[in-house]
């Protein structure tokens, strides 16, 4: 597969940085554990050759990191961060082989190590872990010992996958694109990616964000039969928060506002900030409404749509599908001054939009608020949009039509998520749709409207 198209890039260039890692002071306690895998061109041969060299897996040091003592001045210990609540990711630097076909990376190092990981920043679900190839990490102490490189390089490279929840847009975003700005970036373009549980039509659709940050071919990790090898060869990606990225955990102070700017540049998106109307009442801004058709459903969209054109908006109704062209559609979103709609995947278009627009959510019943507020709201203000989150109440769910208003999912949500998130999912988020009171909802429109007739 070719992604190698370029893109205009930003003027100024983020370096890659040089490693200086400590030595490893104090011992880590052995233990005996490691997945043997294949290499060369025979798996079986490989799986051989890991048995007959297998190590002991070193056990991770206090803080969650584990490393091995230098050989020699051109030895950098690996380091692994096994303490953050989301994502595993290690960091290779010296002698590094991949043979992807068998999930394998061996590196060079004087001390045996050895353990498996899955580079996916949702480590704290199995069942998105599930779907995700788990990688296995061993090093290799004589150049004899080690898989011959069929292709060698200089550039540096990231291991990670797409599986989980791949095709989700809220996925996509949080556990994968955002997560990959953040990892890749450094690299200013100079940097190869190897995915595994990828899917043809994922890379095609998201083609302008990673040809955007890698001017190189992308290698499909589960169907790569070579051993490729690295100098620098980052395994996992690095996750910050919901949908958006900690600046004082980045390099330059790197913001969601920077991954705004990346996304629209990527796209070749025309409109940096939204439309200012100042005491002008004739200009119409464009507010988007977000339709969703399967769950969560706003069922008087129609009327929304004309509550809103009342007080002075145009307004669109639209929905991105998995077969929706995305480059398209994230002109349409750029192309408005707000957006709407209830909690759900489709508001993680929210990245196309300009500066300084209005992303409003409307929330189900479900205590659902919190949840809402960290996946779209604060990543919202992040980029320095105005956030306005509206709570339905009972008589605008459709649950009142499923259940008595004396029931446990009215009156006693707590009860329900005590249950389980697939309780909880299944009450709230799949069946559940929305009527929305739109005299009601009028006065967050009218606060839209303030919003974009602020100076």
């Amino acid at each position: 597969m070719g992604y190698d198209q370029k893109l205009i890039r930003s003027s100024s260039r983020v370096k890659c940085r040089k490693l200086h890692l400590a030595f490893v002071t104090t011992c880590c306690c052995l233990v005996s554990v490691t997945l043997l895998v294949g290499y060369s061109v025979s798996s079986t041969k490989l799986s051989s050759w890991l048995w007959n060299h297998a190590v002991p897996a070193a056990a991770p040091m206090a803080g969650g990191r584990i490393g091995s003592q230098n050989l020699d001045k051109r030895e950098l210990k690996p380091v692994c961060d096994f303490a953050d609540a989301r994502s595993v990711v290690c960091e290779l630097e010296g002698d590094i082989r991949i043979h992807g076909n068998s999930s394998s990376i061996l590196f060079a190092s004087s001390s045996p190590a050895s353990w498996q990981m899955k580079p996916h920043p949702r480590k704290d679900d199995p069942n998105a872990l599930s779907r995700v190839t788990q990688i296995s990490v061993t090093s290799f102490t004589a150049d004899g010992d080690a898989p011959r490189c069929a292709v060698s390089g200089s550039t540096p490279a990231i291991v990670f996958s797409t599986g989980g929840y791949m095709g989700n847009p809220f996925h996509d975003f949080t556990d994968v694109l955002i997560p990959l700005f953040i990892t890749s970036f450094q690299f200013d373009g100079e940097v190869r990616f190897l995915v595994g549980d990828i899917a043809p039509w994922w890379i095609q659709k998201y083609e302008p964000i990673l040809t955007g940050l890698s001017r190189h071919d992308i290698i499909d990790l589960n169907r790569d039969d070579v051993v490729r090898c690295f100098p620098h060869v980052i395994v996992g990606l690095r996750f910050h928060k919901e949908m958006s990225i900690d600046p004082s955990r980045t390099q330059n102070g790197l913001s969601m506002l920077d991954f705004g700017r990346f996304v629209r540049r990527s796209f070749a998106l025309r409109r940096e900030s939204a439309t200012k109307l100042g005491a002008d009442r004739d200009k119409k801004p464009r507010l988007l409404i977000i339709a969703r058709r399967a769950t969560r459903v706003l069922e008087n969209v129609d009327q929304v749509a004309r509550a809103a054109r009342g007080l002075g908006f145009e307004v669109v109704v639209a929905e991105a599908g998995r077969k929706t062209n995305l480059t398209a559609f994230a002109r349409l979103v750029n192309s408005c001054d707000g957006m709407m709609g209830v909690h759900g995947a489709g508001l993680a278009n929210f990245v196309f939009l300009p500066m300084n627009t209005t992303l409003i959510q409307v929330v189900p019943l479900g205590q659902l608020d919190e949840l809402a507020r960290v996946d779209f709201g604060t990543p919202a203000e992040d980029m320095e949009m105005k956030y306005l989150q509206y709570g339905i109440s009972e008589e605008e769910s459709t649950l009142i039509e499923r259940y008595p208003r004396d029931h446990t999912v009215f009156k006693d949500p707590t009860a329900i998520t005590k249950q389980g998130w697939t309780a909880r999912r299944s009450v709230y988020l799949l069946n559940q749709n929305v009527k929305i009171d739109v005299v009601r909802f009028r006065d967050v429109l009218i606060q839209a409207l303030e919003f974009l007739r602020q100076e």
